[in-house]
């Protein structure tokens, strides 16, 4: 939870491409358009939404590993 907390208290600056990204997985995930529709291919609709998040997944792994190496730059 620290990561999450330094980036609420500001002492991690989390890149614009990480908030554009996690917010338009959001935004994607709930409003009713869609590429690929739930309601004609059933389970495989849901791979466009799964494509987004994971985008963004590894988007905040990224973030994750910024802020660990700025930690461990500090104990050095």
């Amino acid at each position: 939870m620290g990561f999450l907390k330094a980036i609420k208290n500001r002492e991690h600056r989390v890149a614009p491409t990480t908030w554009v990204v996690g917010i338009a997985a959001v935004v994607y995930t709930f409003v009713p358009i869609d590429l690929i529709p739930e309601l004609i291919l059933g389970p495989l609709g849901f791979a466009d939404d799964l494509g987004v998040w994971a985008v963004f997944g590894v988007l905040f792994a990224r973030e994750h590993g910024r802020w660990r190496a700025g930690i461990d730059s500090k104990k050095t």
